[in-house]
C-alpha cells in the first residue's frame, strides 16, 4: 500500500509520535510525505519516506496529484482545526480529491488509529482491486 503523511505545524509532534507507535505497520508500505513532516518522521524512525515540498509551498498539491491518479491508498493528514491556514484552498482540494477517488483520509489521531489498525490486519485488500481494475476497464 502507498501511504501519505501530512501534518500542520502544531500537529507535527503528534504525527511523529503516532508513526513511532505504528512503525511496525508502516515499514511494510511505500510512504510519502510533505517536506518537514517527512523529515521529522525519518529523524525519529527507521522509515524511508519520499518527501515532497512543504505543504504551503506545493506539497499538498503534489500529494493531490497522486490522489488524482489514484496512486495513494491512505492519507493521514493531522490538521489543526483551530489555526487558519494560508493554503486552505489546497487543503480543501486535496480532501475533495480523496472523496472523488474513494481514498481513506484520517484528519485526527483517532481515525488514523482505526485506519492503521485495519491496514495492519490486512483489511485494505479492496484497494488492491482498485489498482488492478481501472475504471476505464469496467464494462456496464
Amino acid at each position: 500500500m502507498q501511504i501519505a503523511f501530512i501534518a500542520h505545524d502544531r500537529k507535527k509532534d503528534e504525527m511523529v509520535n503516532f508513526v513511532i507507535a505504528y512503525e511496525h505497520v508502516f515499514k511494510h508500505h511505500k510512504l510519502y510525505s510533505t517536506g518537514t513532516t517527512g523529515q521529522r518522521i525519518m529523524e525519529q524512525t527507521g522509515l524511508n519516506i519520499h518527501r515532497f515540498m512543504s505543504g504551503p509551498l506545493g506539497g499538498d498539491q503534489q500529494i493531490g496529484a497522486l490522489v488524482a491518479e489514484n496512486v495513494l491508498d491512505l492519507i493521514i493528514f493531522l490538521r489543526d482545526p483551530l489555526m487558519a491556514q494560508p493554503h486552505e484552498p489546497d487543503i480543501i482540494a486535496l480532501l475533495r480529491l480523496c472523496d472523488v477517488q474513494g481514498i481513506p483520509v484520517a484528519t485526527n489521531v483517532a481515525t488514523a488509529e482505526l485506519l492503521t489498525n485495519s491496514l495492519g490486519r490486512g483489511e485494505f485488500g479492496w484497494r488492491e482491486l482498485v489498482h488492478k481494475y481501472k475504471p476505464e476497464d469496467w464494462q456496464p
